[in-house]
């Protein structure tokens, strides 16, 4: 009989892999809290890099990885370094690569959600939160859930995101932190007429801006150009500007440690967050504080920064965990859905060729783990480095680290060779 596969979370990763196993004929289920795939959904873009590419386009059915590409946006992925004054300390070019499963798209988390789901009707039972498992007497595993009901699995996969029951069970010493961070994020809204209003490179492509300290400041275009939607992926029936999936904005995202920010920040509504940022940034470009002020405050949402602690390697079991589950991440590299994606693709294929194979799963599931360890945790060790830089408190550090980007701009072959 072919194993039972049951993936707890129907998150991007979680999805991702369900689409694998599905393509490569196992049986596999999907339990997800939320009870429609509407429910809590997440408005803002999601870049995607070669890894989330090459895993989306191995994973999916060749009409789904079609579908994700005619709903990704357009433009270029040079990344800019700018100071609050809007000048030009580096710039990273970025050219299209030949093959699109090893360049880098702008998809909307809502689109990627479409797509991700598509064709998994009967494999995703929505409404179902989990509470934990038992182990059974044949070894086989028992998953409760909150209705009253239960599921016996072969292999269960917790891809439930940073706050994991399955990880919270199965590996309790394993604990995630709040960084001390807090990210305020909004939508402008990117039109002929407001794209007037910004300096091209805000629009051109993703910006880190450095102030001298203690702040700073992400921008990313997501520029749908002429909308397009594939069979009905693309389109939102929601209402509001953060759940719309059909037009073009550049997302920004202010971060700070939380002591700058006011103490009732966590009760604010997204006009009063506005309003902080806004005051946060007064002496900042003109149009940085256009950027702010233009938005829509129902597309203004706060966002505390939390991390994982790394841990030492564990005993392999039919147990295993993906993306947030065992690594969640600070946002600040852009890599947490992309380190997901790259699990459920590395998964999927350790298990198919076992399954298929009469192999071991248990083996299977330790070769993942052993890899999943070595780039997850750097991950998540590379992303926290990134975010204590991004809101630098050290004057003299953000002097020399400015100084820096500015020499390797006048030096090109420099450039190449430190960010290669």
């Amino acid at each position: 009989m072919t194993p039972h596969i049951a993936i707890i979370g129907g998150g991007i990763g979680g999805l991702c892999l369900a689409q694998g196993l599905r393509k490569a004929g196992l049986d596999v289920t999907v339990h997800e809290r939320d009870r429609t795939p509407a429910d809590r959904l997440q408005g803002y873009r999601v870049h995607i890099d070669p890894h989330g590419a090459r895993a989306l386009h191995d994973c999916l059915p060749s009409h789904l990885w079609d579908a994700f590409l005619a709903t990704t946006g357009r433009g270029e992925q040079d990344f800019g370094f700018l100071t609050e004054r809007l000048d030009l300390l580096t710039l990273l070019e970025t050219p299209r690569a030949g093959d699109p499963a090893d360049d880098h798209h702008s998809v909307s988390r809502i689109t990627l959600r479409q797509v991700l789901l598509s064709g998994l009707e009967d494999v995703v039972r929505f409404g179902k939160t989990y509470e934990r498992y038992e182990r059974l007497p044949d070894g086989r595993i028992r998953l409760l859930f909150a209705d009253g009901t239960s599921e016996d699995a072969d292999i269960v996969v917790a891809a439930d995101g940073g706050a994991s029951r399955v990880r919270e069970q199965h590996l309790p010493h394993a604990r995630r932190v709040d960084t001390g961070i807090t990210t305020v994020a909004g939508k402008f809204p990117l039109t002929d007429a407001t794209r007037k209003l910004l300096t091209p490179r805000l629009a051109d492509g993703p910006n880190t801006i450095i102030p001298p300290r203690g702040m700073g400041m992400f921008t990313a275009p997501h520029d749908l150009g002429e909308a397009v939607t594939y069979g009905g992926i693309g389109a939102t029936e929601h209402e509001g500007a953060l759940m719309d999936n059909t037009s073009s904005y550049i997302l920004w995202a202010f971060g700070a440690t939380a002591a700058r920010f006011p103490t009732d920040i966590s009760g604010m509504s997204g006009r009063q967050l506005k309003g902080a940022v806004a005051g946060m940034i007064s002496s900042w470009h003109p149009d940085l504080r256009r950027l702010v002020d233009t938005t829509d405050a129902g597309t203004v949402t706060l966002l505390p920064i939390r991390t994982s602690i790394p841990i030492d390697p564990w005993p392999a079991s039919t147990i295993t965990l993906i993306g947030d589950a065992i690594h969640s991440m600070t946002p600040m590299r852009g890599i947490g859905a992309n380190t997901a994606l790259r699990d459920a693709r590395l998964l999927c294929g350790e298990l198919a060729r076992a399954l298929r194979g009469g192999g071991d799963p248990v083996a299977a599931i330790a070769r993942y783990e052993s890899r999943m360890r070595e780039y997850g945790f750097a991950a998540v060790r590379d992303s926290l480095r990134a975010s204590e830089q991004f809101i630098g408190d050290s004057r003299v550090a953000r002097m020399g680290f400015k100084t820096f980007l500015r020499l390797v701009q006048r030096f090109p072959s420099l450039k190449a060779k430190v960010f290669s």
